[in-house]
């Protein structure tokens, strides 16, 4: 679609709306037009499909603020699934995610705008390497973080997201001296000390890790708090633990918005991938914030333009279960919501 056409029905009311969500602030200038036209034009096919868009707070501004109908984190987006009376879901996330979606909603179909959504956290383990792991640990619950595979969760007990793993694990010890956590090794050596566990003993881990937390400098966290007094650092739980000692808060993206909606601070170091951060930039104008983030090449590679070509052609982006498979895990996931109630 044109970026020039100025003159479709609407384009100037949608302009108006984007500018008063703040997009304007995060757009080159003289883009808004061009993201108008296309947010637009989305809308109106989405509606036409009877389809509901799923954002991911990593997604970039002018998705969440020009598309999205349902925002937040994994946890929240993966129960906003299964309350929505859509039939048709399009999921502007990572992969894993709307498998979540297509688990819990097997009667709906379910569309990822991108071939290239995938997760480096997904990709560190497989089902056999699960099956691998409980024939060498018999007996402790396998607890797996929300980033894996269908298949994955298949072969858990309980799935976990950044949101909530830390209540499910607690509840899990009440019944169990020992567990498996899968896959990402920082936030299971994270939680472990948050609970006092050892790992190797108490936890089990496997050795899977974000490509974009796992880079982040810890040493840079005393560089930025020399620079910015009173600055409060956030980080996202899949960081290493070397840099959790350092930071304020540790959590997952819901958690470190409300932590930064109920306090004052000076400024505000956001350690996780960019979206968030601009994210709350737009939802907090007022408050300063300091850049230290990474961008995620997976969720960056959802942009309002491949959103509108699986609206003119979705078969190709389908996501797809097999029945058994789905069934499984769909256990896990359920596992996970009533544990977190």
């Amino acid at each position: 679609m044109g970026a020039e056409r100025l003159g479709m029905p609407g384009l100037e009311n949608e302009i108006k709306r984007l500018t008063a969500l703040g997009l304007h602030r995060r757009c080159v200038e003289g883009d808004i037009p061009r993201v108008a036209a296309l947010t637009l034009e989305i809308n109106r096919r989405k509606k036409e499909r009877g389809a509901v868009i799923c954002a991911h707070v990593y997604q970039t501004p002018d998705i969440i603020l020009g598309i999205g109908d349902l925002v937040g984190d994994s946890y929240k987006l993966a129960d906003d699934c299964r309350k929505s009376p859509a039939k048709t879901i399009i999921f502007c996330g990572v992969h894993f995610m709307a498998e979540t979606a297509k688990i819990l909603n097997p009667e709906k179909k379910v569309y990822v705008p991108s071939a290239n959504a995938g997760c480096s956290l997904s990709e560190a383990i497989t089902a056999d390497d699960v099956k691998k792991l409980k024939a060498e640990h018999p007996g402790p619950p396998v607890i797996t973080y929300i980033n894996t595979s269908a298949e994955v969760k298949a072969e858990s007990d309980c799935i976990v997201t950044s949101a909530n793993a830390e209540k499910i694990l607690r509840r899990m010890y009440e019944k169990h001296e020992k567990v498996i956590f899968l896959p990402d090794r920082f936030m299971g050596a994270n939680l472990a000390k948050a609970l006092g566990k050892t790992p190797g003993k108490d936890i089990i881990l496997w050795n899977g890790s974000c490509v974009v937390h796992e880079k982040f400098d810890p040493g840079l966290i005393k560089v930025y708090r020399q620079r910015y007094p009173g600055l409060a650092v956030l980080a996202h739980a899949e960081c290493p633990t070397e840099l959790i000692r350092e930071v304020d808060f540790m959590g997952g993206t819901g958690d470190m918005m409300r932590y930064v909606e109920s306090t004052n601070a000076a400024a505000y170091l956001l350690v996780t991938e960019c979206g968030f951060g601009e994210l709350a930039r737009l939802k907090f104008p007022a408050k300063n914030f300091i850049a230290m983030c990474r961008l995620c090449p997976y969720m960056k590679s959802i942009t309002l333009d491949s959103v509108l070509a699986l609206l003119q052609d979705p078969a190709a982006q389908e996501v797809t279960v097999p029945p058994a498979v789905a069934a499984r895990a769909k256990k896990a996931i359920e596992k996970m919501f009533e544990l977190a109630a």
